[in-house]
C-alpha cells in the first residue's frame, strides 16, 4: 500500500513546543512526554501506586458493560472491559458526538487511541485498553448537528438537523424522533453517489437509528460498528450510571473549588508568561462546573461563585455549598464538567496511562497542570492525535497527470492550476493582448499631448478616455482567455476535484469531510488502511492512498 508522511504543523504553538520538546519550561507543564519510553514505565508505576484514589474498577466495568451492550458492542469490547475490571490501564480520548460521526478527525482519534494502546501494550508487556469518551454532556448543538459530504456532482453538501424545541440541554439529552431519523437518512441517500456498498451501509445506519434516541446514541453505535473488533470501549460522559460513579469526585471538586480556581489561574499565568495564548477561558469566580437547571428545561448552565453561593450568570439560580454538595451526593446526574475539570474526572474514573488529544486540546490541558497537583494527582501522558489524508485512486491519478504534489494541493493549488492552464496557451493570448495594450498606450500618448496643447482642460478627459479603452482591451482579453479555457473544462473539473477531496472548503480534509463518503465507496476496507498506516506516539500526518 502506498503511504507517505507529510509535515503538517498545527496552528497551536504551545502544542508544537510540547511535541518537539522545544522548551523545558513547557515540558514542566505536562510532566510526562509521549516520546519518552521511560515515561510510560514511570506512569504505569504511578498508576499501580495510586489505585486507591480512583473509582472501583468493578463498579466501572459494570457501568461500561451496560452502556456498550446498548451500543451492540463486539465480544472484543467486553473482553477489554473485563481487563479494566481487573485493573488494566487505559489509553483514552474523546470527542463530542456528531451527525454520522461528524468530521473525519473523530475517526482519526479513534484510530490513534487504538494505535497508542497497542504500542503501549507491546512496550509494557501487558494489556492496555483503548477507551473512547463521548462528550455527550456538551450542549453546543451547532457543532454536533451536521456532516459534510461530496455529492455525485462533485459538490460539497452540508447535511444537518435543527435542534428540537426546548432548553439548551446536552446533546445526549436532546431526543430525535423516528421521523427525523428517516429524513436524515433520506438526505444522506440522496447526497451520496451510487455504489455497490451503499445499500448495505444505509441499511446498517437505518437499523442503528431505529434504536437511537439521540445523536450520542447513534454516534456510539457507529463507533462500535467500526471499531468493536479492536476492543475499543465506549462511554458517554452524560450517562446516568457513570454520573453516579463520579459523585465522589464532584464533591471533591466542589469542596476544594477555591483551591482549584487558584490552580487554574496559576497555570494560566505560567502559560501566558511563556508567551502563549490561552486556549480555554480561565475566569476568576468560575466554579468550572455546569448544572442542568430543572427550572429551565434541563438547560446546561455554568456555575459561578458569588458571595459564598454558586449561581448562574444571571443570578436566577443560587445554591449554597451545602445544597450543591447534596446534589452531588443525591443527584449527580444534574452536574457536568467543563473542559478544565473533565481531565480530573477522567483520571478519577480510569487508570489513565495516556490520553490522546488534538492540537487545541493539548494546548488547553496545560491549564490543568496545577489542578492535578492540587488533588494529589499527576497529569497522564499526553499523546498527540495522528492525522491522515485519504487519497482516492482517481484523485491520485489526476494528481500525477497534472504533476501536483500533496504539498502543491495544500499550499499553492490555485497558483499551480493557473500555471497549468497558462502552459496550454500555445496562442500566447495574454501576452498578445498585453503587447496590444502597450502599443496602443504608446500611440495614444502623443495624441493626448496634442489635445492638451490645444486646450489644457482636455487632459483629464483624455486620461479618462485612455483608461476606458484600456479597460475594454482587458475585458476582451479576459473573455478570450475564458473562451480558451472552456476547451479545458474537463481538466478544470479534474483539478477542482483534487482540491475538493484533499482540501475541502480550504481546510484539511479531516476537519470537513464525513466518513460515510469512504464507507459508501470502499465498505470498511479504508479503515483497515488507516489502522495499518505508520503510527507515532508523538503524532504526525500520514497520506494514505486508497
Amino acid at each position: 500500500m502506498r503511504k507517505e508522511s507529510y509535515s503538517l504543523p498545527s496552528a497551536q504553538p504551545l502544542t508544537e513546543a510540547y511535541i518537539h520538546r522545544e522548551d523545558e519550561r513547557v515540558a514542566a507543564l505536562y510532566g510526562y512526554h509521549a516520546g519518552a519510553e521511560e515515561d510510560w514505565e514511570r506512569r504505569l508505576k504511578h498508576l499501580d501506586q495510586s489505585s486507591s484514589k480512583r473509582a472501583d474498577t468493578h463498579d466501572l466495568a459494570r457501568v461500561l458493560r451496560a452502556y456498550n451492550e446498548a451500543a451492540h458492542a463486539a465480544p472484543e469490547v467486553f473482553a477489554s472491559i473485563s481487563a479494566i475490571a481487573n485493573g488494566a490501564p487505559v489509553v483514552i480520548g474523546g470527542q463530542q458526538a456528531g451527525l454520522w460521526t461528524g468530521p473525519l478527525l473523530v475517526i482519526h482519534k479513534a484510530v490513534s487511541i487504538i494505535g497508542a494502546a497497542k504500542s503501549a501494550s507491546e512496550q509494557l508487556g501487558q494489556e492496555v485498553v483503548p477507551v473512547f469518551w463521548i462528550a455527550g454532556e456538551d450542549h453546543d448543538w451547532d457543532e454536533a448537528n451536521h456532516a459534510y459530504v461530496v455529492t455525485a456532482e462533485q459538490e460539497m453538501r452540508k447535511l444537518s438537523v435543527a435542534r428540537p424545541e426546548g432548553g439548551r440541554t446536552s446533546v445526549s439529552r436532546t431526543a430525535l424522533d423516528e421521523e427525523k431519523w428517516s429524513q436524515l437518512l433520506d438526505e444522506l441517500e440522496q447526497a451520496l453517489p451510487s455504489s455497490e456498498f451503499k445499500p448495505v451501509m444505509l441499511d446498517e445506519l437505518r437499523q442503528m437509528s431505529q434504536r437511537a434516541k439521540s445523536l450520542s446514541d447513534l454516534f456510539a453505535m457507529i463507533l462500535s460498528h467500526l471499531f468493536g473488533k479492536h476492543g475499543l470501549v465506549l462511554l458517554d460522559a452524560d450517562d446516568l450510571e457513570m454520573r453516579r460513579l463520579e459523585a465522589p469526585m464532584f464533591k471533591e471538586i466542589i469542596v476544594r473549588n477555591d483551591e482549584l480556581e487558584q490552580a487554574y489561574l496559576s497555570s494560566a499565568g505560567q502559560v501566558k508568561e511563556l508567551g502563549y495564548a490561552l486556549q480555554a477561558d480561565v475566569a476568576p469566580g468560575s466554579a468550572n462546573l455546569f448544572i442542568f437547571n430543572e427550572a429551565n428545561g434541563q438547560e446546561r448552565t455554568l456555575l459561578h461563585k458569588t458571595e459564598g453561593a454558586f449561581q448562574d450568570r444571571k443570578g436566577q439560580l443560587s445554591l449554597t455549598l451545602a445544597e450543591l454538595l447534596a446534589i452531588a451526593e443525591e443527584q449527580p446526574e444534574r452536574l457536568s464538567n467543563n473542559v478544565l475539570t473533565r481531565p480530573l474526572m477522567q483520571d478519577y474514573l480510569f487508570p489513565v496511562l495516556a490520553t490522546v488529544l488534538g492540537p487545541g486540546e493539548i494546548a488547553y490541558w496545560a491549564l490543568t497542570a496545577d489542578a492535578f497537583r492540587t488533588l494529589g494527582l499527576e497529569m497522564p501522558i499526553i499523546v498527540p492525535r495522528m492525522s491522515y489524508t485519504l487519497i482516492e485512486g482517481t484523485v491520485a491519478k489526476h494528481m500525477d497527470k497534472y504533476e501536483l504534489s500533496f504539498d502543491d494541493v495544500m499550499s499553492r493549488f490555485e497558483e499551480r492550476k493557473g500555471q497549468w492552464l497558462k502552459e496550454q496557451d500555445g496562442l500566447s493570448i495574454e501576452e498578445q493582448f498585453s503587447d496590444a495594450r502597450q502599443t496602443f498606450e504608446e500611440l495614444y500618448k502623443p495624441l493626448l499631448a496634442l489635445a492638451t496643447a490645444v486646450q489644457p482642460s482636455l487632459a483629464k478627459l483624455g486620461d479618462t478616455n485612455l483608461q476606458k479603452i484600456v479597460e475594454q482591451i482587458n475585458y476582451m482579453s479576459s473573455k478570450t482567455v475564458d473562451a480558451f479555457n472552456k476547451q479545458f473544462e474537463a481538466s478544470t473539473r479534474q483539478l477542482d476535484r483534487i482540491h475538493l477531496s484533499v482540501k475541502p472548503l480550504g481546510k484539511p480534509q479531516e476537519r470537513v469531510l464525513n466518513m460515510t463518503a469512504y464507507w459508501n465507496r470502499y465498505s470498511l476496507g479504508w479503515l483497515d488502511k488507516l489502522l495499518d498506516a505508520p503510527y507515532s506516539r508523538t503524532g504526525g500526518h500520514e497520506i494514505v492512498y486508497l
